[in-house]
């Protein structure tokens, strides 16, 4: 017999058996016994690493150079003990040495640069050299600006091995925000792709009192004491092993070797603390669920590398797999993916919302110039195709003739022209990709499996496999890992909570943003609603945090955008952005309007301090009805300036608002924009402008 664990109005997924034995054990002996393994597992001396766990009680730091306790059990056997990135990186290279780790993008003469995985951490090794070698410190970091390539992987891993932070910088960021990361992390090294990247940091350089040097990657430095990525393998390469050595024995696996920089709903990003254990542990746990064989995969890198997703696939489970990894172009979000994928031939693809909404524009461009015969066969496979699916996700699994005539004829074609021939598993991440288009897939025989998670739990905490699907599900989560639902109402519906070894350290000197995240019993509180079925299928229905997530998976966070622009023009009353799971975002404005004092509602008459803008701007209009119906050149141009003023201090492009639409009222209680507390009810919103925003992405 088997129950749910309730604690605090929590509800968590993990059975445990109903006597409340776990294996013999009470749960209070087992604790203990887990305890004593945990503490005869720790290092004595302090220099048995780099696969050593230092000794500590505490689940949660926020100093550079802190440690944890990893959540160990004593039924772990020696596949799931922890070890260190420089551990794993190790150990594949000695057990796979000949094989092709990762290819470049395309050099001028069109050729692609193959490193074998011995020469991979060889690299890896020499960058770490010559990191030591120009003053990086213990527990300070190397940022990385530029996109993805081999220069990327082997700046980030000769970090860690150094003894230093891996910290990836989006190349969209702004000098300020580039600084901002840097110094937070008190980066002695930023490497950076190209004169443009370079730009930025040169513009801030002397804001960073802990910088001592400069690599630029790509091309040759113009700028003097800016160092070629030449110039780094040499000084690498006269340097002997014996500080690099001395190094990795005082490393451990419950330390922090990497910050990911992620965005809170105002202010500045948050640096996530993620430890050896958290990037190695969650590369075991998705090389076990996806059942990946060593060296029979491939992978494509083309999503930015700061992000948790990417850097999870690309460069942990790539390497705990042994995968052989190619490196798209820089423009593959634009467009050029494809091209990648056709010289790949990928066996696993992660393809973030707006991937496949382009790659779905493309199919449905070309089949609109079928003609009646090919349009009736192409009907006649999807059909044989979602038949087929939807027995199996309920637990038939039969392939019909049709089916199989119909993967022949159409549906290998359709795969080979993506690129996803040899496909097995494409997921989906970062964002919620339309039920629409998952439909659609399904149809091409080309099921996308959802992951869910976040920086804070280094990458996928659920995913839905080909064995354990269901539409809509971000499917379970995975194994030893727990799932809890926080406060749920009436519906099922709670705060989705996570724990296992997966979840962050904390985050880097902020431990009181730390304790909001993470109770006492080490539940990642993740700020989404979600429900679960009896099947232990999660599905994400909400987000109690402000924080917009667009298609291209960047997260914007609302409030503090639109107070910006409430603060550019005093006239408007309140600001609602828009853009989750869209290309670009947009905004809902209101105009401040007198109010019925008797029932509250807005009027359409514009006050005192509306009508006083309006005649400084020249405009005659005396309600909002006027303003829509004129669509008041002078009005709209002032608004449009006052959303470029606010652009201009975005820290990326995807902060940037590109269209805007004026209500035909304000906001009030009584017509239901807002609640009891006058708190915006976005939702609400969302639901009743629903066509003026559509109107915006037409």
């Amino acid at each position: 017999m088997v129950i749910l664990l309730f604690k605090d109005n929590m509800t968590a997924v993990q059975p445990i058996q109903s006597n409340g034995i776990i294996k013999g054990f009470t749960i209070d002996e087992k604790e203990k016994t887990d305890k004593d393994f945990y503490h005869a597992l720790c290092s004595e001396t302090g220099l048995d690493g780099p696969d050593q766990i230092l000794p500590t009680d505490t689940y949660t730091c926020t100093k550079p150079d802190g440690r944890v306790r990893i959540r160990l059990r004593k039924e772990d056997n020696d596949s799931n003990l922890p070890v260190s990135v420089p551990g794993l990186l190790s150990r594949i290279a000695k057990s796979y040495p000949d094989h092709v780790a990762i290819v470049s993008r395309p050099d001028i003469m069109g050729e692609r640069k193959k490193y074998t995985y011995r020469e991979y951490e060889q690299t890896v090794r020499t960058v770490a050299k010559a990191f030591i070698k120009l003053g990086l410190e213990r527990y300070h970091s190397v940022g990385i600006l530029g996109y993805n390539c081999p220069e990327w992987f082997f700046s980030d891993l000769g970090a860690i091995y150094a003894g230093g932070y891996a910290t990836g910088i989006y190349t969209t960021n702004s000098p300020e925000a580039c600084q901002y990361c840097a110094e937070s992390s008190r980066a002695n090294i930023l490497v950076v792709e190209d004169e443009k990247q370079l730009e930025k940091i040169l513009q801030i350089k002397h804001n960073l009192p802990h910088l001592k040097a400069i690599i630029q990657y790509e091309g040759t430095p113009k700028e003097k004491d800016v160092l070629s990525w030449s110039d780094l393998m040499e000084i690498g390469e006269r340097e002997s092993d014996d500080k690099l050595n001395e190094i990795l024995t005082k490393i451990a696996a419950n330390e922090c070797c990497t910050l990911v920089y992620t965005s809170g709903t105002v202010g500045n990003p948050k640096a996530v603390m993620l430890s050896h254990d958290n990037l190695t542990n969650e590369g075991r746990m998705m090389l076990n669920t996806l059942k990946l064989v060593p060296t029979k995969n491939v992978l494509v890198s083309y999503l930015p590398l700061s992000h948790v997703a990417a850097q999870m696939i690309d460069i942990y489970s790539g390497i705990t797999a042994a995968v052989t990894l190619y490196f798209a172009d820089k423009d593959a979000l634009k467009g050029s993916l494809i091209n990648t994928l056709l010289v790949a031939r990928p066996t696993l693809f992660l393809g973030v919302p707006r991937v496949w909404e382009k790659m779905y524009e493309k199919i449905q461009l070309v089949a609109r110039s079928n003609g009646y015969i090919k349009t009736w066969i192409s009907s006649w496979a999807k059909a044989q195709a979602l038949h087929y699916h939807t027995n199996r996700i309920n637990g038939v699994d039969v392939k019909s003739w049709g089916y199989l005539v119909a993967k022949w004829l159409i549906f290998s074609k359709v795969k080979a022209a993506l690129g996803l021939d040899r496909c097995h598993m494409c997921c989906t991440g970062a964002a919620p990709l339309s039920t629409d288009i998952k439909h659609y897939f399904l149809s091409l025989d080309i099921p996308i499996h959802e992951a869910y998670g976040m920086s804070e739990s280094s990458g996928a905490h659920t995913l839905a496999t080909y064995d354990s699907f269901r539409l809509g599900s971000v499917g379970k989560h995975l194994p030893e890992y727990e799932t809890m639902l926080h406060n749920r109402d009436k519906f099922g519906e709670g705060e989705i909570c996570m724990r296992g070894r997966q979840v962050f350290m904390g985050y880097l000197n902020e431990p009181e943003k730390t304790e909001e995240a993470l109770d006492s019993d080490g539940w990642l509180h993740t700020g989404d609603l979600g429900k679960m079925d009896t099947d232990g299928f999660l599905y994400v229905t909400g987000r109690i945090k402000e924080l917009i997530i667009t298609a291209g998976g960047e997260n914007i966070p609302p409030v503090h955008i639109e107070q910006q622009l409430l603060a550019e023009l005093p006239a408007l009353s309140y600001a609602v952005l828009i853009g989750d799971n869209r290309k670009y975002l947009t905004i809902l404005v209101t105009l401040k309007t007198e109010m019925n004092s008797d029932t509250g509602e807005p009027k359409d008459n514009f006050n005192a301090t509306t009508l006083k803008w309006l005649q400084s701007i020249g405009s005659t209009s005396q309600t909002v009805s006027d303003v829509l119906r004129t669509r008041d050149p002078l009005v709209y141009e002032e608004i449009d300036k006052a959303i470029k003023r606010v652009n201009a201090k975005a820290i990326s492009n995807a902060q940037k608002v590109q269209k805007f639409q004026i209500l035909p009222h304000d906001f009030s209680v009584p017509t239901g924009e807002l609640g009891p507390t006058l708190k915006i009810k976005r939702r609400t919103v969302h639901s009743m402008y629903k066509n003026l925003i559509e109107d915006m992405y037409k």
